[in-house]
């Protein structure tokens, strides 16, 4: 193979030219917030320069990969709403977007890379490659592939095959150095002695993520390649391959790439897919908002403006500037993530809240019998449960005293509200709340005087009033919650409690 001069990079944003950016996961297990956060910002970024999205299903790995991994893939981007240009259930002019369909286009490739030169069978057994490999580390030398089959001769090639041997394929690195600017990290060059020959058709005919990767690409007129970090070190690999599918006319150009930084979980380590709090199905089962969770996970890398955390879609879409990633790792940050989300609840209109708290109102989530459900008190206490829930799962531990025939006994809550003359206050409570008008203001002030007849604030009368009538020392707005519940209901309850502080 000759050394071409580097051939021109896609053409940069400021000529106008729409960007190709690609997301192209592996249906392999369920899909995880670090794979989200690469979907979010190619999608960002194809947004806001008026491009192409297109999603790619990396499938040709038939042990791992599963049909119900796909749908999930297919599911989750639909709940966030990262919508797509070219892919599955959209079409597009380089159909298909499964790589198990396309596998006829990858041998072809794989035939012209042998033909060109580009490539070569390599005949070395496992035990031969670890051998060697030995040998070089223990002589200080790289442990890459040596080039043992590089050059074999016709004859040679035929006393392997006659042994029974069989080959892979092999891509012939070029004898010089690769140079690319990152678009995240700025200019990096690679030695050509870290960056072996690889392998880029298995054994039995199968073409490996190293080729079908580059090759997909190159037929689907990718300009950008958003990424992350863990595969940088294939970068220089697939550039030197991008030049040899241009000689041979089956790429026009080499994608830009950016490498986008890890994301981090506890004790430093890599955030990984199989982490508890990685799993994107968590955070839809606990009803996080998709704008929420969006929000968070493009802050992981990237920031808005140095003082301001939350925004819209449409605000990322408009501001999101891939120079602007940073590529120092990124900590995920649970708490951070659900403060977030919280704000974007608050956010709401009230009736799109309401409707959002639906899945958490009823089975297998809701406590309370199906026809204790009333919606119209619902409506009511929910402008005062917006305010105070972090998820939408919240909702339920808030609500369920109004459709509970008996509130929820906790008793830590019990405990630590029901001191020595609580009774006392509870029996002065009742009458107060007996006399009053029936509304938030008015039974504050019931309550208020009960706790002056003791000697009590406010903050310490309330307490026994609400464990009694909500099971919790803690839960939303308590005077809004007796006027929503009921007079008939409020006084049953503190009856219950003054009987069990009797017994």
């Amino acid at each position: 193979m000759v050394n071409a001069p580097s051939p021109k990079l896609s053409a940069p944003l400021d000529q106008g030219v729409p960007p190709r950016v690609r997301f192209c996961p592996s249906p392999t297990g369920n899909p995880h917030v670090g794979l989200v956060r690469t979907a979010l910002f190619n999608w960002a970024f194809a947004r806001h320069h008026q491009g192409t999205l297109v999603f790619r299903i990396e499938d040709t790995d038939a042990a791992r990969d599963s049909e119900e991994s796909y749908e999930q893939l297919l599911d989750s981007m639909r709940w966030l709403g990262l919508d797509w240009d070219e892919g599955p259930e959209v079409g597009g002019p380089h159909a298909p977007y499964r790589q198990s369909q396309r596998t006829d286009l990858y041998k072809d490739v794989a035939a012209k890379l042998l033909d060109g030169g580009y490539a070569y069978p390599c005949y070395c057994t496992t035990e031969e490659l670890d051998t060697r490999r030995d040998a070089a580390r223990a002589a200080g030398r790289p442990s890459g592939y040596d080039g043992h089959c590089r050059e074999l001769s016709d004859e040679r090639k035929a006393a392997y095959e006659a042994e029974g041997r069989t080959s892979i394929v092999r891509f012939r690195m070029p004898d010089e150095a690769i140079t690319f600017t990152d678009l995240v990290r700025g200019e990096i060059t690679v030695q050509p002695e870290n960056v072996p020959d690889y392998g880029i058709v298995r054994a039995n005919g199968a073409p490996l993520y190293t080729l079908v990767n580059p090759v997909d690409d190159a037929l689907m007129e990718i300009t950008h390649v958003l990424r992350g970090e863990d595969l940088l070190s294939s970068t220089p690999r697939q550039i030197a391959l991008y030049r040899a599918l241009i000689e041979l006319g089956v790429a026009k150009e080499i994608p830009a790439f950016g490498h986008l930084p890890y994301v981090m979980g506890e004790g430093n380590k890599k955030l990984s897919k199989r982490d508890p709090q990685a799993s994107l199905n968590l955070y839809r089962e606990r009803g996080f908002l998709p704008e929420g969770l969006l929000n968070y996970l493009s802050l992981l890398g990237w920031s808005i403006a140095e003082d301001r955390d939350i925004f819209t879609r449409d605000e990322l879409v408009a501001a999101f500037d891939i120079a602007d990633v940073n590529a120092n790792p990124a900590r995920f940050d649970l708490k951070k993530c659900e403060h977030i989300n919280a704000e974007h609840l608050r956010a709401m209109d009230v009736k799109a809240f309401t409707e959002a708290c639906g899945p958490w109102l009823k089975a297998p989530f809701a406590p309370w019998a199906p026809e204790a459900f009333d919606a119209e008190q619902f409506a009511e206490i929910a402008p005062h449960a917006q305010t105070r829930v972090t998820v939408l799962s919240d909702i339920t531990a808030n609500v369920d005293f109004l459709f509970l025939d008996e509130p929820v006994e906790d008793e830590a809550s019990w405990n630590k509200a029901m001191k020595e003359g609580s009774d006392a206050l509870l029996v002065t409570a009742r009458a107060e709340l007996l006399a009053a008008e029936w509304n938030a203001e008015a039974l504050k002030a019931a309550v208020l005087a009960a706790g002056e007849q003791h000697g009590l604030k406010l903050g310490k009368a309330q307490a026994p009033v609400r464990v009694a009538v909500t099971g919790r020392t803690v839960g939303l707005p308590l005077f809004e919650s007796l006027e929503i519940l009921g007079r008939e209901k409020t006084i049953a309850r503190i009856d219950a409690a003054l009987a069990k502080l009797a017994a």
